[in-house]
């Protein structure tokens, strides 16, 4: 999937402090959520189906990810 990046409105967690390591998020053209670390914001971003994002936040909402 190539998806132009240049004009994307990047989102951090409202419990992030400033300068921590965070993720960010964005909401793209077609559906697709776009994933990338806040402390290198050029760098390359994971790029997501929104099916598959909201899966993935439910899972993590529902603390399916959580180790015993």
């Amino acid at each position: 999937m190539n998806v132009d990046l240049t004009d994307a409105h990047w989102y951090k967690s409202s419990y992030s402090e400033s300068g921590s390591q965070c993720v960010e998020i964005a909401f793209l053209d077609e559906g697709v959520v776009g994933v990338r670390d806040s402390k290198n914001p050029t760098g390359p971003a994971l790029l997501f189906s929104s099916a598959d994002w909201t899966a993935f936040t439910a899972g993590v909402k529902d603390r399916r990810f959580d180790q015993a």
